[in-house]
């Protein structure tokens, strides 16, 4: 009998966690009695809308980028992102003392493409519903000699992002569920290898909203699917199709999806902010709408939920959750 050692293990989450050791937060887990007895468990939030840029994708992008070649760094990075992924890695080649350019859509957050211009990035834009991110920074990539650092295709980032979910159970003990939010799959690839690989009984289940469900869609039917580009105010999840690299390791580790709609998301926004104190993106939220809905099902005692980010303008948030809208 043969086995394959998949692309991604719980030894690389952990290398990943030394290599953030004193570099990324270690994100706090908060706690809500008001929360628990809405719910009727016990729920464990992993916050990292207090990680460096506002949200996880440091994790990935510092652990990718930081092990590159000398030469490597010396040419520069390139990334493509609509906004969290952009941020981190331009935080990243700050940090490791090279330069980043970064593909964005025209219509990103302007926060968002603020912040990653604040870092020191370049920025280069592109029509996210007609045009292919991907081949464009391929092609500048290419053209300008510099190393590509996905947003999610790559076994590093995955590794990096897995060290949230892993901090969260080295904090908690064993969790009964981990809701983690989906988008390209690297979040929830990472944190599955992590929790998994601790305690194996634990569910993991992913939350995407309903107008971007490629990922639901593509473990039902087995192949990855594509679907338009969503249209939704969780941004950070409008993507069209799983990841290649994602898709292969979710489809062997996750115990399902949920799906929840724009204004269960707003109204998760709000009750982080008026009742936890926190402020949640849209994307960030997705987890906690599951579980205040109870799309994510009947709960056992303890639930974690990776809160993945917290990167929105005043005005906008100010709009979205405002009573109505």
């Amino acid at each position: 009998m043969t086995t394959t050692t998949p692309p991604v293990t719980l030894d690389d989450v952990r290398s990943a966690a030394a290599r953030l050791k004193g570099v990324a937060h270690h994100t706090p887990v908060l706690r809500s009695r008001t929360l628990d007895a809405l719910v009727g468990a016990d729920a464990h939030l992993k916050c990292e809308n207090f990680q460096r840029v506002g949200a996880f994708k440091f994790r990935g992008a510092y652990n990718a980028a930081s092990r590159l070649t000398p030469d490597q760094l010396s040419r520069g990075i390139a990334a493509y992102s609509s906004g969290n992924h952009a941020q981190a890695v331009a935080l990243a080649a700050r940090e490791l003392g090279t330069t980043a350019v970064i593909v964005m859509p025209e219509d990103a957050p302007p926060s968002k493409r603020a912040a990653t211009e604040g870092y020191g990035a370049e920025i280069v834009t592109y029509d996210r519903y007609s045009g292919d991110r991907v081949a464009v920074a391929e092609a500048l990539a290419a053209e300008r000699r510099l190393t590509l650092v996905p947003p999610y295709e790559h076994p590093h980032v995955i590794a990096g992002q897995g060290t949230a979910a892993l901090e969260l159970v080295e904090y908690t003990g064993e969790l009964d569920v981990l809701l983690t939010p989906v988008g390209g799959g690297g979040l929830i690839a990472g944190s599955a290898t992590a929790v998994k690989g601790l305690h194996p009984a634990t569910r993991v289940i992913g939350v995407e909203p309903e107008a971007g469900d490629d990922t639901k869609r593509s473990l039902e039917t087995g192949r990855r699917v594509s679907i338009p580009v969503p249209r939704t105010i969780a941004d950070g999840q409008a993507l069209h199709t799983p990841g290649e690299l994602t898709f292969s390791l979710n489809r062997r580790l996750l115990d399902g999806i949920v799906l929840v709609g724009d204004d269960e998301i707003k109204d998760a926004m709000r009750f982080a902010f008026e009742r936890l104190k926190i402020v949640l993106e849209p994307s960030g939220a997705t987890p906690l709408a599951a579980l205040l809905t109870g799309r994510a099902g009947p709960l056992p005692p303890r639930v974690g939920l990776i809160l993945s980010g917290g990167n929105i303008d005043a005005e906008r948030f100010a709009r979205l959750c405002a009573p109505g809208d």
